[in-house]
């Protein structure tokens, strides 16, 4: 009886130090063997990479500053999970990668940014360098003509993705996500989960 008491208290122990894995809202890309760095130019001229942001939780996303749709509501809702992280949100950076350095001049950036949130940054480079950077990322991306040589729309791919603040690739955020979902998953990674 002893032996057996002995056995279930051995049991209940064992799974009590069980802990349950964690439940991320956005796809969970943990281990990915892609998409580990950028090296580009933000809208301040600074060289930017992936490493300058150590300790923090890094939300990246490809976008342009003329898209009609998808790049202002991803910035409007990264802003507005960063304003549900309270004093958590300085330990967030949002950075957003142009996918058309021609028209998205540093000038431009600094300008449209910062009226999302003044902490986001803009990263650029030149043709060959994104298209680099978005490949190493899966980012699709391709020119559709307009009606003027100048007012081409860009087709691209609309997840943003989230560095954990060791700067492991971590998530990835579908575009529409819930700005409460984006929160609740940044937490998470700013706790080291």
């Amino acid at each position: 009886m002893k032996l057996i008491s002995s056995l279930i208290l051995c049991i209940a122990l064992t799974l009590c130090g069980c802990s349950e894995p964690v439940s991320f809202k956005a796809t969970d890309i943990s281990g990915s063997d892609w998409g580990k760095d950028f090296s580009l130019t933000d809208h301040h001229g600074q060289a930017r990479r992936l490493a300058d942001f150590k300790g923090k939780a890094v939300v990246l996303f490809f976008g342009y500053t003329q898209c009609p749709d998808v790049c202002p509501t991803t910035l409007a809702s990264m802003r507005d999970a960063l304003g549900l992280l309270g004093p958590d949100a300085g330990r967030v950076q949002v950075i957003f990668v142009t996918l058309d350095p021609a028209r998205d001049t540093a000038q431009l950036l600094a300008q449209y940014l910062p009226m999302f949130h003044p902490s986001f940054i803009g990263l650029r480079g030149d043709d060959t360098s994104i298209a680099a950077l978005a490949k190493d990322f899966k980012v699709f991306y391709a020119k559709q003509a307009g009606t003027t040589p100048g007012s081409y729309s860009i087709d691209h791919s609309t997840g943003s993705y989230a560095f954990d603040p060791q700067g492991r690739l971590r998530l990835l955020f579908r575009h529409g996500e819930t700005p409460d979902n984006v929160a609740a998953d940044l937490k998470l990674l700013l706790a080291g989960k």
